[in-house]
């Protein structure tokens, strides 16, 4: 236990600029090659870490990859579907393989399939959002997670959805999901405690690739009573990532950290932070 320290001179002195600094630790990013998911990737990179890019299409892992190598980042590519169970130890034995370590471990990859009516979800269908947006990110974090703890700590950041919280008729299966994935967010960090974080990341509506979807005219007329008056840009879903990761959040675990706009407060929750 340390000593109180609240005065200038007791206060731990570090610059800022050290504490969001990721230099030399390994990241690995499911859902890493488009929308929200390679926003972050981005964001790690230029902030010193070695991307670990995670997706089911081996050629869009190494296309983004590449993307990142180019512009100066160190980045490696591994196709997995996280979806899969037993895809996801192969998956972390290689990479420790490769780097000895990770540090950080962001579970991104969602999927939030469309349907007319509740009750034309069929199990298959029910059973895919489940695996992809639960099962998988639960298996995954448990496996590095136990890694983290032996070795030196790390963060595990959980990409939630503002559906979680505020689901409407077309996303049940997946806002049941994605409520899951809070829970276990706290779970985990009571599991992994001291040297291990878990928190999640609870977008609302963000312009990725799965806005191409929404009815623009109908949702403009929605985002005027979100208090920013719009939906997000990928990238400004990289600072509470990038927190999370890094030192800066040494003494937050177990939080649900919601980047919408003020969407959650003025509208019921859609699937619009899926990547």
């Amino acid at each position: 236990m340390h000593e109180p320290a609240d005065t200038v001179t007791e206060v731990q002195r570090m610059d800022i600029r050290d504490r969001f600094d990721l230099s030399g630790r390994v990241a690995v990013i499911t859902g890493g090659t488009r929308g929200l998911g390679l926003a972050i990737a981005r964001g790690f990179a230029q902030a010193g870490a070695e991307i670990v890019v995670v997706s089911r299409k081996a050629d869009a892992c190494d296309e983004v990859a590449a993307a990142l190598r180019a512009e100066g980042g160190k980045a490696v590519a591994c196709a997995c579907h996280v979806g899969h169970w037993d895809e996801l130890q192969p998956l972390v034995e290689g990479v420790y393989r490769e780097f000895g370590r990770v540090d950080v471990l962001v579970n991104n990859a969602g999927v939030s399939p469309l349907y007319d009516a509740p009750s034309d979800v069929s199990e298959e269908l029910f059973d895919k959002v489940v695996a992809v947006n639960l099962k998988g990110p639960f298996r995954l974090a448990a496996l590095v997670g136990e890694r983290m703890v032996a070795g030196d700590g790390g963060s595990i950041i959980n990409v939630s959805s503002t559906g979680a919280v505020r689901p409407t008729r077309d996303i049940v299966p997946y806002a049941a999901a994605k409520a899951g994935v809070n829970a276990m967010t706290v779970g985990l960090a009571h599991a992994f405690g001291p040297t291990v974080r878990v928190n999640a990341i609870m977008p609302g509506p963000f312009l990725t690739t799965i806005a191409r979807a929404w009815d623009m005219d109908l949702f403009a007329e929605r985002a005027r009573t979100f208090p920013a008056r719009r939906a997000g840009d990928a990238d400004e879903i990289v600072g509470a990532a990038l927190y999370l990761a890094s030192d800066a959040s040494s003494y937050t675990t177990g939080t649900i950290l919601t980047v919408d706009g003020g969407a959650q407060w003025s509208m019921a929750g859609t699937g619009e932070g899926v990547t």
